[in-house]
């Protein structure tokens, strides 16, 4: 006879769980028949009462995953609670980075605008423009005007 050593799944293994679970309760239908009614309301009573531990050993085991998924943030920031400057400087880092891409945004834009501004200067100072034309009010229109 061979051994064969299998690895289920979690799904694999909850299936297999509950179709023995099927069975037994199966078994014990047919076997509480043949008993007797107070033997029948004690099976019952006791049943219910497994079903509500089982019930609260599955909410303790989840609120102990919870807790342990905390906890595993917390180990990774330091632990306890000296790990607290640590999520505030985590949580206004990005406002830090935001007003910091702000600030770079201005500058850039204002180094453009003065660009733009230099440049038409260099164009009228380097054109041979009577002096007259700058004070005309077409002029600065002119200027306004965008170049194409």
């Amino acid at each position: 006879m061979k051994n064969q050593n299998t690895i289920l799944s979690s799904s694999g293994l909850e299936t297999l769980q509950a179709r023995f679970a099927l069975r037994v309760t199966a078994q014990l239908n047919e076997a509480s028949r043949e008993l007797p009614h107070d033997v029948t309301e004690r099976l019952k009573a006791a049943r219910e009462h497994a079903l509500e531990r089982a019930r609260l050993a599955r909410r303790a085991e989840a609120a102990t995953q919870v807790q342990t998924a905390g906890g595993g943030v917390a180990a990774l920031l330091g632990g306890g609670p000296r790990s607290d400057w640590w999520l505030k400087l985590a949580s206004v880092l990005p406002l830090v980075a935001l007003v910091i891409g702000f600030v770079l945004i201005e500058h850039v834009h204002t180094k453009t605008q003065i660009s733009a501004a230099a440049e038409i200067d260099a164009a009228l100072l380097a054109d041979d423009v009577p002096p007259a034309a700058y004070s005309d009010p077409g002029f600065v229109e002119f200027l306004k005007a965008p170049r194409d």
